[in-house]
């Protein structure tokens, strides 16, 4: 008996075009994964191979001595620390205030909706700029704040357009109205059964909000003064940029400083970029679901 299924044949022209695409994706693969394993090499090698420019790929005579001296240094520790502390509870305030503008303009119910959805928009056009932005900041009594991390930019309005049409098409007006007619108040409804409903929105939420403020360095430059307030990135630009900081002085003494120096750079880039990788991959699947919302209809 003949096999009723048989395997479709490939023309010529398909295999050329496959090959086309897989040299492509191969090319930009390599691109892509280059700069990172040789970041972690450097990180790994010792002072004299990086600074003399013997890593191209591979480690050269592995040493430890950046990531010894980075938990050695008080800055980095208090930085680091910093910057869990304004990523957990910036996330956190984003999250939740993203989610109180959001569902509300997803309901038909609320009046003005889409006036208030289109002024909203409108700021990702055109804004007030740094100066007045500051003014307020410091009108508001937040410079050289922890504060001044989390509330000025506490809302990214592209997170609410996400959010908000995930509500919009997956949270039927329907289940609302029998909520209510079981007597279930607005409030009830929303932790009970939109937020169990919304984990992907969620994981996207997350995700976005915590590599933005994880990230973020520019507003802690603006308005922070004290050191024991900068965030990891805010220390690790002044080691890339200025190459020097008394706080490591005493740790340089055995070793040429300017090579520990050019050492730190890639141990503090492979620290701050972790626990964005160790994260990632639980929230993986929840983002791409979350990202593809509204994009089938039917």
């Amino acid at each position: 008996m003949a096999s009723a299924s048989r395997a479709i044949k490939e023309s010529k022209g398909d295999r050329i075009v496959m090959a086309v695409i897989y040299a492509i994706l191969s090319i930009v693969l390599i691109v892509v994964l280059y700069p990172l394993l040789f970041v972690v090499s450097s990180s790994i090698s010792s002072p004299a191979a990086v600074s003399s420019g013997q890593v191209w790929l591979w480690p050269v005579d592995i040493s430890f001595k950046g990531y010894e001296t980075l938990f050695k240094t008080p800055l980095v520790l208090r930085g680091y620390g910093n910057s869990l502390l304004y990523t957990a509870a910036g996330t956190f305030v984003s999250v939740m205030l993203t989610v109180m503008v959001a569902y509300p303009l997803s309901r038909k119910t609320i009046f003005g909706r889409n006036a208030i959805m289109m002024i909203i928009t409108f700021t990702m056009v055109f804004s007030g700029g740094l100066i007045p932005t500051y003014m307020v900041v410091r009108e508001m009594g937040l410079i050289d704040t922890r504060w001044a991390l989390i509330i000025p930019n506490a809302i990214w309005v592209w997170q609410v357009i996400i959010a908000r049409s995930f509500f919009h098409s997956s949270i039927p007006e329907e289940l609302m109205e029998a909520a209510e007619i079981d007597g279930c108040s607005d409030i009830r409804f929303i932790w009970s059964i939109v937020l169990p409903l919304s984990k992907p929105v969620l994981a996207v939420l997350v995700l976005m909000y915590a590599v933005g403020q994880w990230n973020a360095y520019f507003d802690a430059l603006i308005y922070l003064k004290d050191a024991k307030l900068f965030p990891l990135q805010l220390v690790l630009r002044s080691i890339i940029i200025q190459n020097n900081s008394s706080n490591i002085t005493d740790a340089l003494k055995q070793v040429e400083r300017q090579q520990l120096a050019e050492l730190l750079k890639y141990s503090l880039i492979v620290i701050a970029t972790l626990p964005v990788l160790v994260i990632y991959p639980f929230v993986q699947r929840h983002f791409v679901q979350g990202l593809l919302v509204g994009s089938v209809k039917g």
